[in-house]
């Protein structure tokens, strides 16, 4: 009977069948199970075909799919193919590793947001220091290396590589002189308390703290160096996502400018069909050169309409973080407090909300907004969706290696400029009080001269040369729900000092022109920290302690 559930499958299978079935299927009598079938392309099939008929799925498999072995790819030839339902391609996935792309491709391919999840390396936790075969990683364009600028190019990399690597010694002894690790207090295990370094007396607890204050000062120093890396950086990255973004994502790679980006479409492709193919065959066939074209006529027309209307604009940005646009402050509370209370509606439509929330005297308006943000305890309690109701628009102007943080959020709208040297670079104050500056200034320099001889002939490929340091314009239109989400996240205390410092400024911009809802921003952190990663680390190894 299907009263109580969990329910039982209603089917009755034959022993042979269960037999069967047992090798495709996490169990054979619930009617809640996992698809283990060995087939990406039977299991996305399977999902699909489930939606179009009255069958249970493990009957589905049974009847279509067994005496078929073929039948996922016919079924998906005919959907996306015949009826051009790329949703069903959301049903096949595929966890892909791209090494040794240079930082510019990364994030190429991090600019498409939805269905795809990635992880690179760090540049916090992961040295760039060493070299294969006597050789920097970092990418060596072929139309660089065949022009008359090699030279140069490599010159410029090379240096910039001998710069970071021989001063993270340097600076790792630099901050551990003005932070000494006698200044701060870790946990005794004897006494269940938090002492100064030179209290402690048991072993481990001396190997533990000395752990978590070198982990802080490497990071530190990376942190600091990592300006000094050029954007050809070599990178690895982690991909997972479904087959309808791995397609589209495969379009936009071979429709690039650059070698590395198409070169390394073809690559993805080629690793994909082992695993997906029927998701991603349209990429490159008559469909995806379509979308190419499309994609690449839009680029030459917008930028020929760029040249002539605003090139003769001179740059007037003078802080890191400026707002541009944003909902008006009555609008704002009024849809956030309407949205909030439409969940909870009894069938009135958000028009007469609206119009009602309008009207209410400011204390009440106040009293809705208040209660959605009330009851958060900590910064995981994200705001309900009403917060996505108001939207602001930033003018930012920070360093490379910054963006390269920030671009990871996906849930918002983000455009850039071609990455060039033409805004300046920053130098962070430990460079200077480390007697470093002049080095690092040589460095920009060099880069920088680099730079303005290949961006002449070759503007894609100049931005290979361009260290992390150098300032970098782009927008970002977020909502209100994630940018509480942002600010609170890359505000915490171990987070890097660029971004910490940026999102603070977004978040000044927000409580000025909206000071009741960004008291919904509850957890933003607006201290400075000197070793904002120490209290981090420090309670990682402490409950790693507990637990020996």
């Amino acid at each position: 009977m299907l009263t109580d559930f969990p329910y039982h499958s209603v089917d009755n299978f034959s022993s042979i069948e269960r037999s069967t079935l047992n090798q495709h299927f996490s169990n054979v009598d619930k009617a809640v199970f996992a698809i283990i079938t060995p087939r990406q392309v039977d299991r996305g099939a399977l999902m699909s075909r489930y939606s179009r008929s009255d069958k249970t799925m493990r009957r589905i498999f049974l009847d279509e799919f067994i005496s078929n072995p073929t039948r996922g790819e016919e079924f998906y030839n005919k959907i996306l193919n015949e009826y051009g339902d790329d949703s069903v391609a959301e049903l096949g996935e595929a966890q892909i590793a791209i090494e040794w792309i240079s930082n510019i491709a990364a994030k190429k391919i991090e600019d498409q947001r939805i269905g795809l999840s990635y992880l690179e390396k760090s540049s916090r936790y992961v040295t760039f220091d060493k070299k294969i075969h006597n050789k920097y990683k970092y990418y060596r364009d072929k139309n660089i290396i065949n022009s008359k600028y090699a030279d140069l190019y490599i010159e410029a990399c090379n240096n910039a590589f001998e710069l970071y690597s021989k001063n993270i010694p340097i600076l790792q002894k630099f901050i551990s002189e003005i932070e000494p690790i006698n200044d701060f207090t870790y946990y005794d295990s004897t006494s269940k308390l938090e002492k100064k370094f030179d209290s402690l007396t048991n072993l481990q607890d001396i190997k533990s703290a000395e752990k978590v204050y070198n982990n802080t000062i490497r990071a530190k120093s990376l942190d600091i160096l990592r300006g000094l890396l050029p954007a050809a950086t070599l990178t690895n990255l982690g991909i997972t996502g479904n087959g309808r973004a791995f397609e589209y994502l495969l379009t936009k790679l071979y429709s690039s400018s650059l070698n590395e980006v198409r070169n390394l479409g073809t690559a993805l492709h080629e690793q994909l069909n082992f695993v997906i193919p029927s998701f991603v065959k349209r990429a490159n066939d008559k469909y995806g050169k379509s979308i190419q074209s499309y994609f690449q006529d839009t680029s030459n027309a917008i930028s020929k309409l760029a040249k002539k209307h605003i090139r003769d604009i001179k740059y007037n940005m003078n802080t890191s973080v400026e707002l541009v646009d944003y909902t008006n402050n009555l609008k704002a509370e009024t849809t956030v407090a309407s949205a909030a209370l439409y969940e909870h509606a009894d069938g009135q439509s958000l028009f007469d909300i609206i119009q009602l929330i309008k009207h209410l005297p400011q204390k009440k308006r106040h009293k809705i907004i208040e209660m959605y943000t009330k009851f958060r305890r900590n910064r995981r309690h994200r705001p309900g969706r009403a917060y996505e109701m108001v939207e602001y628009t930033f003018d930012m102007l920070t360093n490379f290696g910054m963006f390269r943080d920030l671009h990871r959020h996906r849930l918002l709208t983000t455009e850039r400029q071609l990455l060039s040297t033409r805004h300046g670079y920053e130098v962070p104050t430990e460079i200077i009080d480390a007697g470093l500056e002049k080095d690092y200034r040589d460095c920009m320099y060099q880069c920088n001269d680099t730079y303005e001889n290949i961006v002449k002939k070759m503007p894609y490929e100049a931005q290979y040369v361009v260290n992390f340091a150098y300032r970098y314009p782009y927008f970002m239109k977020i909502n209100l729900r994630e940018a509480c989400y942002m600010i609170e996240l890359r505000t915490t205390a171990q987070g890097h000092p660029d971004y910490r410092h940026a999102c603070q400024e977004m978040y000044k911009h927000i409580q000025n022109v909206h000071p009741f809802l960004a008291m919904g921003i509850r957890f933003v952190d607006l201290n400075q920290y000197n070793l904002g990663r120490f209290d981090s680390e420090k309670k990682a190894e402490k409950k790693k302690r507990k637990m020996v």
